[in-house]
């Protein structure tokens, strides 16, 4: 892996003479996670998520986009950024890269509010045949359905973090024994308010969370995170994946 914002631009020059270099974006956010979990909680999951990915692969990891789309937290606490603006930040990087030869970037996204910002990134970059951009969600790749620090996002936090306070954990807005169009009812009324449907602004119940249970979940991140990555790198098309 190269860290890029530790490189010294002679040897990172002499790095990018390599014309298969694959450099990593990670995408976050800062917004409200409950009362046990820091705001800046998906920009903590996803940074390293990313940085394990690229350690397994030898990609080049660039600096965490720390900022998302959270506008549907208010009134608890977000800085966000329009669509707009994550968008054209992501293309002029990608840009950028281009530029210092590197032909494949992987967008790794860590925030739910992020997804319309990314989509369709690659046509819209219009730059070559031969450069490719590709995004992935780190919440596909696991079992277990994601949550808004629930189960999930709690576990993780603990694996990788010591700033969570387990004593201020409350169940939120659990979905057990609910029909799937109930779900999707509640999952539109987040996407606008996400105080509306959660009260409490925690999506699952934390209270069982577990640093075990966060290693093994974020193992298996990085496992089939890391095969994706592969295959979207061997295969021949450039297929923007959520």
């Amino acid at each position: 892996m190269v860290e890029i914002k530790s490189q010294f631009d002679p040897s990172l020059r002499n790095i990018l003479k390599n014309k298969k270099q694959v450099a990593v974006i990670p995408v976050g956010s800062i917004e409200q996670h409950g009362p046990h979990l820091p705001i800046s909680t998906d920009s903590d999951i996803v940074t390293e998520v990313a940085k394990r990915i690229s350690k397994k692969n030898n990609f080049l990891l660039l600096p965490t986009i720390n900022y998302g789309v959270s506008f549907e937290h208010s009134p608890f606490f977000n800085l966000s950024l329009t669509k707009t603006t994550l968008q054209r930040v992501l293309l002029d990087l990608c840009k950028s890269l281009y530029e210092n030869k590197v032909n494949t970037v992987f967008i790794i996204n860590g925030h739910h509010g992020n997804l319309d910002a990314i989509k369709d990134i690659d046509k819209k970059l219009k730059i070559s045949k031969n450069f490719r951009v590709f995004s992935l969600s780190y919440w596909h790749f696991m079992e277990r359905e994601f949550d808004h620090a629930g189960f999930v996002e709690t576990s993780l936090m603990l694996a990788i973090s010591n700033n969570v306070k387990m004593n201020l954990a409350k169940k939120g807005l659990v979905t057990d024994g609910m029909s799937k169009k109930e779900i999707q009812n509640l999952g539109r009324l987040a996407s606008k308010s996400f105080p509306k449907a959660t009260k409490n602004g925690v999506w699952g119940d934390p209270r069982k969370a577990t640093k075990k249970d966060g290693k093994r979940i974020i193992l298996e991140i990085t496992k089939n995170l890391s095969e994706k990555c592969q295959t979207c790198l061997t295969g021949h098309s450039s297929k923007f994946h959520q």
